[in-house]
């Protein structure tokens, strides 16, 4: 093995964030900016500001997003769903996994680095406060190095007690999202005795945001997020990631002014380490793809200023596929990404197809256990069945009960009833049927649940009858 593969397979036997010791390695990255970065900005902003005002807006009287475990109400862009819903879930969650494939088969990690709440938390709020109080990458290192002084302890103060401010403010912010905005104004507004345990979520919430985003950082990346180990299972030499052109790169070597590389046998890369210092997890992306690499394209910003500032060719670092960069052939997609894409396709358009077919008001109707018909006199038999019905709507609803198929007559013990908002309620049902009108044993009968004059579901029952 050369003293290249060497080096360049070294990587593989430790991550970047741990020494040989087993010590936690400090990243401090150097402050980038560049195309990829501005536009990574606009977009982390936009979504920053969605997230703030998600709990907040109404669609039809529902918040955006409501994941109310303990009321057992969950709400989608206004569309509220109950926990008869689970089926909806269980195929929105093969959908959104089969997304996930998808997307870093086709695009490696690009949703770590762009779109993660805890990326564009750390890197566009935090590590922007940090670079204003404590400095650019040297100075945090120097202040990192110094004694505790008077002027380590207050910029260490300052930039904890604002990083504890934000912590406290993501915290009710998700809070909301779980309790509703209405039940955190309560919080906020009402005696802090009369909501002890929402206060104490409130401070364990705060307490978590501010250990990832002061202390525990990119390990989350790393050693936590269960999507970063799912990379080396899902990308393959078609994946399009962070790649670093070693064909056109090696060998690297120093910049010399007016030297012809090619003739001195080097590559583009001017070993200027720029991609090494910028990167957030510490990695040095011209060892090729690693766990680490959430794709945030800082190095492609940094390589791209370095090329330009020595007049080589931008793109050294750039987004593609490890078989484009060896082949030289232009990106295409493998059969390997089409076939989850179609497998894709084909669970969200399951999953459309039953939100589409979803009702307003669910109902289950059965004959009451244990019991059969009964003969009311010479010309009439009667069936008892239990109604079970769910309103799903976010609306009141003055709910009756006719026969479709008029074979029948039913009536409700009890009468015509109200179902609230979210509401499931239990009915009984004397269903009367002429002897004439039985048809055997079993006598198909479809019952029409009315909201005031408007049909909202059929249902279809069995009528028992005597045999014949």
């Amino acid at each position: 093995m050369s003293h290249n593969e060497q080096r360049f397979d070294q990587f593989r036997d430790k991550i970047s964030t741990v020494d040989e010791k087993g010590k936690r390695v400090w990243v401090f990255p150097k402050k980038q900016f560049g195309k990829y970065f501005k536009r990574r900005q606009i977009l982390a902003y936009a979504l920053l500001a969605l997230l703030i005002a998600g709990p907040f807006l109404r669609i039809g009287g529902e918040p955006l997003l409501l994941i109310n475990i303990l009321e057992r109400k969950f709400v989608i862009f206004g569309q509220i769903f109950w926990p008869e819903d689970i089926f909806l879930f269980a195929f929105g969650m093969i959908a959104f996994v089969v997304l996930i494939i998808v997307f870093t088969v086709v695009f490696g990690r690009l949703f770590c680095g762009w779109v993660c709440p805890q990326t564009i938390f750390m890197e566009f709020v935090f590590r922007r406060i940090e670079y204003l109080i404590d400095g650019d990458w040297t100075h945090q290192k120097q202040l990192d190095k110094m004694p505790w002084n008077a002027h380590k302890i207050f910029k260490r103060t300052l930039k904890w007690s604002i990083f504890w401010i934000i912590s406290f403010i993501i915290a009710n912010i998700f809070l909301a999202y779980i309790i509703g905005s209405d039940g955190l104004k309560e919080i906020i507004i009402d005696d802090p005795k009369n909501h002890l345990g929402g206060l104490f979520a409130i401070v364990v919430f705060t307490t978590v945001f501010f250990a990832v985003f002061a202390w525990f950082r990119e390990q989350v990346c790393i050693a936590v997020c269960p999507y970063g180990r799912l990379q080396g299972v899902l990308l393959d030499k078609h994946s399009v990631l962070v790649a670093y052109d070693h064909v056109r790169g090696e060998s690297r070597a120093k910049f010399r002014k007016g030297e012809d590389r090619k003739a001195a046998g080097k590559g583009d890369c001017i070993d200027c380490h720029q991609c090494v210092n910028v990167c957030p997890t510490g990695i040095d992306i011209r060892n090729g793809t690693q766990l680490e690499c959430i794709n945030c394209t800082l190095c492609m910003d940094a390589c791209d200023d370095m090329m330009e500032g020595v007049g080589l060719e931008k793109g050294l670092i750039r987004f593609d596929s490890e078989s484009s960069i060896q082949t030289r052939e232009p990106w295409k997609l493998s059969r390997r990404a089409k076939a989850y894409i179609v497998l894709m396709l084909a669970i969200v358009g399951l999953l459309v197809a039953l939100l589409f077919t979803r009702t307003e008001i669910d109902a289950t109707i059965l004959r009451v256990r244990g019991t059969t018909f009964q003969r009311m006199d010479e010309t009439t038999i009667s069936n008892i069945f239990e109604a079970t019905i769910t309103n799903k709507t976010n609306l009141s609803h003055e709910l009756t009960i006719s026969v479709l198929s008029e074979n029948a007559e039913v009536e409700i013990v009890g009468g015509a009833f109200e179902l609230k908002p979210g509401e499931q309620i239990k009915r009984n049902l004397l269903v009367k049927m002429k002897a004439s009108e039985i048809t055997g044993p079993k006598t198909e009968v479809v019952l029409g649940i009315y909201s005031g004059d408007r049909l909202v579901t059929e249902e279809e029952i069995s009528f028992s009858g005597p045999g014949f």
